[in-house]
């Protein structure tokens, strides 16, 4: 349940970061509202994760589906280039995170 949370959490943080795009310096009101409710929505869902999760390894997987997700979005939204450098940057990320998920299943018992 709490990679379920980490996902919700995440998926929270995309909103919330391309919702802060549309805030124009957090001078539009519902833009600016829909910021603040998916920061809290975020850090709700993550402090559930965190319970069973290290948080080293929930809050780097959190950031890092948030930052692959709001760049993507980014692009299809915003218009915003993907160059094959922030690409190389996704395989980076996604293969840390994918790392992270897999490391408590290989490290032995302690």
């Amino acid at each position: 349940m709490a990679w379920i949370h980490l996902l919700i959490a995440a998926v929270f943080e995309v909103v919330f970061a391309l919702a802060t795009n549309a805030t124009e310096g957090f001078t539009r009101l519902w833009p600016s509202l829909l910021t603040a409710a998916a920061a809290a929505g975020g850090i709700f869902f993550l402090s559930l994760a965190l319970r069973t999760l290290d948080v080293g390894v929930g809050y780097t997987v959190w950031t890092g589906i948030g930052s692959v997700g709001t760049v993507v979005l980014g692009a299809v939204i915003f218009g915003e280039e993907i160059t094959i450098w922030k690409a190389l940057a996704f395989v980076l990320i996604i293969g840390g995170v994918l790392g992270l998920k897999l490391s408590d299943r290989l490290s032995p018992a302690a």
